[in-house]
């Protein structure tokens, strides 16, 4: 049964979106003084995050109507930040790129976004940072979640999806967490040594597609310092598809197919300061068995070992 919503903690939320509003500078005319309105510098940030992206999908990450998006885009070519052009993959599907001066005007956005937060950030101590994020993340998990099971579909790695993985993780990590190149050595490491030895009865990878684009993956490989426990590695999902419900997909086909072909156990490391993953191992069952602190990656983490019973 659902709770009783009272008038207080409805003007609550009232006034903490009047504040955030407020500190985003939301409500004015131009975002963090630059030509653009929100709902432009958010579709400019959507497109800077692939080389292409396909007006379908667009429209579904941004949600905005199909008329007025057009119209945007339309506006956007003319000033010379996007062109417009059909899918390699088929060719009735159109497809759109930031020209050389879109990606510069994104660049701007994103440093001065980013700036804005960090001056947020910078005047709370280390756990008021992380209480900060949890609520937020708790926030956009609760209003942003999806009506129904995603349409993800996932497949098995495919020639040139092996670099994929090294290079996003490498990528997201850098740019997200501050991670040094000692991360993407890692996780080439494993891809490498998943290609040389792996069991194909009881280890696998997963791609994870949403419309058709790459958005995730994760392994499941054997650990050969503890037989029967299997152990889930290099969960990605790419910032796209996130709050879609892709990385529950993930974990959940991996925990499936480690119960199937007979694991007892299935383990997995991370470090704290990643709260989505955390919570999407929580829900999938995991607890967390041990914690250290310790330079990994160019700075202090605090790593985590999770455990499963299968």
């Amino acid at each position: 049964m659902a709770a009783t919503v009272s008038p207080d903690r409805i003007a609550a939320v009232r006034a903490f979106n009047r504040s955030y509003t407020k500190f985003l500078g939301a409500l004015s005319e131009h975002l963090l003084s630059t030509p653009f309105s929100l709902t432009e510098a958010r579709v400019l940030f959507e497109l800077g995050q692939r080389d292409e992206t396909e007006v379908s999908a667009l429209r579904q990450v941004t949600g905005l109507d199909a008329g007025y998006l057009s119209r945007l885009l339309s506006r956007f070519e003319d000033n010379g930040f996007v062109r417009r052009g059909k899918s390699g993959a088929d060719a009735r599907r159109q497809v759109i790129r930031l020209t050389n001066k879109g990606q510069d005007a994104f660049r701007v956005l994103d440093t001065k976004s980013a700036g804005q937060i960090r001056e947020l950030l910078a005047d709370l101590t280390e756990e008021e940072q992380v209480r900060l994020i949890e609520a937020m993340e708790m926030i956009r998990n609760r209003v942003d979640r999806p009506t129904s099971r995603p349409d993800v579909a996932l497949r098995d790695p495919a020639p040139g999806d092996w670099g994929w993985v090294i290079e996003r993780n490498g990528a997201l990590y850098a740019a997200e967490h501050g991670f040094d190149s000692s991360y993407e050595a890692l996780v080439a490491r494993i891809v490498a040594g998943y290609l040389d030895k792996h069991d194909p009865e009881l280890e696998r990878a997963w791609i994870a597609e949403l419309n058709g684009e790459r958005v995730g993956a994760i392994f499941c490989v054997r650990d050969d310092q503890k037989p029967g426990t299997a152990k889930l590695r290099l969960l990605h999902v790419e910032p796209s598809a996130r709050g879609a419900g892709v990385g529950s997909v993930l974990v959940e086909e991996c925990v499936r197919f480690a119960r199937t072909v007979g694991y007892r156990e299935m383990e997995l490391w991370t470090v704290s300061l990643l709260a989505p993953a955390r919570r999407i191992y929580q829900r999938a069952g995991f607890t967390l068995a041990e914690e250290d602190t310790a330079l990994r990656f160019g700075q202090e983490l605090t790593g985590q070992t999770w455990r499963l019973t299968l």
